[in-house]
């Protein structure tokens, strides 16, 4: 179901609710956001490919390695790849077990608005990202369980759950009464009540990595309460979906690995020695 860019939201939900697209679909549907920033990217650059989706990991792509983990997820029907040259990544999405190449428009979110309740794409939708080749299925089934009956759901991981395996490990932290929390590149988007959050993050997401600044645009008392701690970050979701007409649930992770995704060559580094440890464990 695309939006008409000059029409208001409001007027177009009618026509959303009924569409059969935007109904449609009793499994899951996985996208995997496999985009190169405008600028280029300098760990792709480090690696020698085009884009960081192809970056070798223990021989084939990260991109492989995220769809052969949503191919073997229980649920997960049908999968879609967005990214701005789609051309250049068919070998990686056959070697991952093959998946929908959908060319993105513009930003992330309306990328995502652009295909949410589509014939490729119904609803509910996983999401997540081509840089993650730590996933697992059952990291995957958890989080779809997890996400319950929530309109909006974010997968996230502690501070003290990552560091008490890897102490090592340095995130970004979102800081709030309820613990420090880092995003573990996974989302569910279980009905169209999602489309108003997809739009209004299209604004927000310059300001995605600051807690105060990001809840700034659900107005200055949310904000003020993230900046001050005096609030979880479970509450303030909440509060933020009800503020969209919306239920907003985080879903704690307690596999600490959901936070591994490879934006520095140390990423990659701590990625390649887990999943290392992993092969042998399995071979033992």
């Amino acid at each position: 179901m695309l939006l008409e860019e000059d029409v208001p939201f409001e007027q177009q939900w009618g026509k959303i609710m009924t569409s059969p697209t935007a109904l449609a679909g009793k499994g899951w549907s996985a996208l995997v956001l496999a985009g190169s920033r405008p600028k280029g990217d300098a760990l792709a650059a480090h690696f020698g490919v085009s884009t960081k989706a192809l970056i070798d990991f223990d021989g084939v792509p990260m991109l492989s390695r995220v769809l052969a983990a949503l191919h073997a997820t229980a649920g997960v029907e049908r999968i879609v790849v967005i990214a701005q040259d789609i051309e250049r990544l068919e070998d990686a999405v056959a070697q991952g077990g093959g998946a929908t190449l959908r060319r993105s428009q513009g930003g992330i979110s309306s990328s995502i608005a652009d295909l949410a309740g589509s014939a490729d794409l119904p609803f509910p939708i996983l999401v997540t990202t081509a840089d993650h080749p730590l996933l697992e299925s059952a990291l995957l089934s958890g989080f779809m369980h997890d996400a319950g009956d929530a309109d909006v759901a974010v997968g996230m991981v502690e501070r003290e759950a990552l560091l008490a395996r890897y102490p090592e490990n340095k995130r970004t932290w979102l800081k709030f009464s309820d613990g420090y929390w880092s995003g573990a590149n996974l989302f569910a988007l279980q009905s169209v009540k999602c489309l108003p959050a997809l739009e209004l993050w299209s604004r927000a997401e310059q300001d995605r990595k600051t807690a105060w600044k990001l809840f700034l645009h659900f107005g200055p008392w949310l904000a003020l309460r993230a900046l001050t701690r005096t609030i979880g970050l479970a509450e303030a979701f909440r509060q933020a979906g009800n503020r969209l007409g919306l239920k907003a649930r985080l879903v704690p992770l307690a596999t600490p690995e959901a936070a591994i995704d490879v934006d520095k060559p140390d990423d990659h580094r701590q990625a390649l020695e887990i999943w290392y440890r992993r092969k042998a464990s399995q071979q033992t």
